[in-house]
């Protein structure tokens, strides 16, 4: 995988998988202690946290992230939280981004796997705290002697350069729920859960047709050559996005000729993202979305795939791909459905989408059927 550099400060190559705690894909606030000045549900929002120095609510100043009071009873803070999808978690990030004089100076996480899904709060929860029977019927989780995953560890404040605190799994296991605690109280912009997500392939029909590369069902984005805008994961994200910067887009090519022929468009440059998908399989049917970008769609792009044996090979140089889709030429703001354009290569597990030149995609739905053997 590729490591990023934000700002100031290195992204581990953890967040290459997805955050399986969005409220994107179902990720939802089971419980908090105190939501008095921001309601705990905000840490799910998948864009960034944004910050509005004028405005203010009736119990203090509104921000975009989970606040709670003042403490001045014994304890910390803390809430749980349900991840979209049971998932092997490989890594944390808790984001002060803008509470620079009110985060918590430190936090642990600690996860459980869960047998069935939990009720979701209900209602605005700003203002509020934690009753007494909210408390009790929490308790029966005994969530305080789940697996600790990040032992207290300081955090830094919402500045610029120090903002993003990342904390990595080693051998981690299938989890379905998240215990975060802050001390002793403080604000959280966003917590993001990387981790892939674990489908039970053992109920799906091999007869059955579904999305081989979908996050959901355990597709990973395993490398890119560049994500200025958009990380290369966002495109097998579930629903169609929002807006752009829920895609995938690099930045304009610096090697691009000075004078743009359709000679050139066709055979210049070339960005890259490889796929692992989440079962190996037959790919029939590909749709390939350009929404929301309509002055920085790619002209064209190719889909090759590969089978590789992972216990004894990895993606390199050597890789044998083979085209899925030749080389097709795309249209702005539009869902590219490709059916009869598909060619047959057999069982796959790896694909690596290329777009020419460059530019933005926004999804990439690989429908197929799984294959047991190879």
């Amino acid at each position: 995988m590729t490591n990023i550099t934000n700002g100031f400060q290195k992204v581990p190559e953890f967040t290459n998988y997805f955050d399986v705690a969005s409220e994107l894909v179902g990720g939802k606030i089971i419980f908090a202690t105190d939501d008095w000045f921001a309601a705990a549900e905000n840490m799910l929002k998948a864009g960034d946290a944004v910050f509005k120095p004028d405005l203010f609510t009736e119990y203090g100043k509104w921000m975009d992230g989970w606040e709670s009071r003042r403490k001045r009873i014994p304890g910390n803070d803390w809430c749980i939280i349900e991840l979209g999808c049971p998932s092997d978690v490989k890594g944390f990030e808790v984001d002060t981004h803008h509470f620079t004089g009110n985060y918590p100076p430190r936090c642990s996480i600690r996860g459980v796997e869960l047998p069935n899904k939990l009720p979701a709060r209900s209602g605005d929860r700003i203002g509020t705290a934690a009753s007494e029977k909210e408390m009790k019927a929490i308790e029966q989780l005994h969530s305080e002697n789940w697996e600790l995953l990040v032992p207290m560890s300081e955090l830094g404040a919402g500045y610029k350069d120090t903002h993003r605190n990342f904390f990595e799994v080693k051998n981690s296991k299938r989890l379905t729920h998240i215990r975060l605690d802050i001390y002793p109280d403080g604000g959280v912009a966003r917590l993001r859960v990387h981790g892939e997500v674990k489908r039970d392939w053992s109920l799906v029909n091999e007869k059955e047709k579904v999305d081989l590369a979908a996050m959901i069902n355990g597709g990973i984005c395993v490398d890119y050559s560049d994500a200025h805008y958009g990380h290369a994961r966002n495109v097998i994200a579930p629903g169609r996005a929002n807006q752009m910067d829920e895609g995938w887009e690099t930045l304009r090519r610096k090697d691009r000729p000075p004078v743009l022929t359709k000679e050139a468009l066709e055979t210049y440059g070339g960005e890259w993202a490889i796929y692992k998908l989440g079962h190996p399989g037959q790919i029939t049917n590909i749709e390939i979305d350009t929404n929301h970008f309509k002055g920085n769609f790619p002209y064209a792009f190719t889909l090759e795939g590969t089978h590789i044996d992972e216990n004894n090979n990895s993606i390199d140089r050597k890789t044998n791909w083979q085209k899925i889709i030749p080389k097709y030429k795309l249209s702005a703001h539009k869902q590219h459905f490709l059916e009869k354009e598909v060619q047959d290569i057999g069982a796959v597990n790896h694909v690596r989408l290329t777009i020419y030149p460059d530019g933005g995609v926004s999804r990439m739905i690989l429908k197929g059927y799984i294959t047991r053997n190879k």
